[in-house]
């Protein structure tokens, strides 16, 4: 099998599209489709359906193209491993991140990475946890820091950082007023409105399991698809929500939040960073680390 016409078949797989394929490739629409021909004659096998002006993947084509994308990570990682040679004049990290992470910790972390390898593109993707997980094993990222921990047999995980949510509420907040500093009961939570990321968050599912724990099942729930969204919303007195406290300096520090302490309710977790197994780091990827190391508190 020839490198290139793999190479072609992938990017014909991701855009379901010989035009756009030939587009993001900058070739002939039918230099293209003869690729794909001469690889499906190779291969004896047929890669795509064919009809109605839509293509669709094949059993045998939706497997090569998974194949495909692990064999071109690893062509990649190959050029990196060259690169190095040449002192990292130049190179490609990709980089996954779950939105707290990326919006509150990686800025600075980039900025000093950025500093010291300036010829290094550098492509950061925020998203929730779980669809930072399947990017991953998609080989769309090199590398990931997501938050808590990760079931998979292919991910290997290392804890980055440690981290703590809390309740915030707005200042004015009733229960804020009636328990005047004290710790809130627990059970009290359950009848409050909740502002809530979506399913898939890192912060949703640990809030969510915390609050399990404690047997409660919150009755009002409001969702919102990022943390910012969250902190307004409370900030806004239309309820309670469950955040990490990274995430909250400017608000306390302005008093347009608050925490509100909870009785028996401690909830933590780790920032993890994760690659898939078997994948060896590139050089890019391997810098990356070292800042992300000496930030390293877990």
């Amino acid at each position: 099998m020839k490198l290139h016409l793999l190479r072609i078949f992938t990017v014909v797989a991701q855009h379901m599209s010989f035009s756009r394929a030939a587009e993001a490739l900058y070739i002939s629409q039918p230099a293209v489709s003869q690729a794909v021909r001469e690889l499906e004659h190779q291969l004896g096998l047929t890669l795509f359906e064919r009809g109605a002006g839509r293509l669709n993947l094949t059993e045998a084509g939706a497997l090569l193209a998974e194949r495909g994308r692990a064999i071109l990570a690893i062509e990649r990682t190959a050029e990196e491993d060259l690169r190095v040679l040449k002192g990292l004049q130049r190179g490609v990290l990709r980089v996954g991140s779950s939105t707290t992470i990326a919006t509150y910790l990686l800025p600075p972390i980039i900025a000093t990475y950025l500093r010291d390898h300036p010829n290094i593109d550098l492509h950061l993707t925020i998203q929730n946890t779980y669809t930072i997980l399947n990017l991953l094993l998609d080989y769309q990222v090199d590398m990931a820091l997501v938050e808590g921990p990760v079931a998979d047999e292919r991910i290997r995980c290392e804890p980055w950082q440690p981290d703590e949510l809390v309740i915030i509420a707005a200042p004015d907040h009733p229960l804020v007023l009636q328990a005047a500093g004290q710790c809130v009961p627990a059970d009290r939570l359950a009848d409050e409105p909740f502002l809530v990321r979506e399913p898939g968050s890192g912060t949703r599912e640990v809030g969510d399991t915390a609050l399990a724990a404690k047997g409660i099942r919150l009755k009002h729930t409001v969702e919102l698809g990022s943390t910012e969204a969250v902190k307004e919303a409370v900030a806004a007195g239309l309820g309670l929500a469950i955040v990490s406290k990274a995430t909250i300096a400017d608000q306390l520090a302005l008093n347009k939040l608050t925490i509100l302490p909870c009785m028996d309710l401690e909830i933590r977790r780790t920032f993890t960073r994760v690659r898939l197994i078997g994948r060896t780091p590139s050089p890019a990827a391997r810098a990356f680390d070292q800042v992300l190391d000496q930030t390293r508190t877990a």
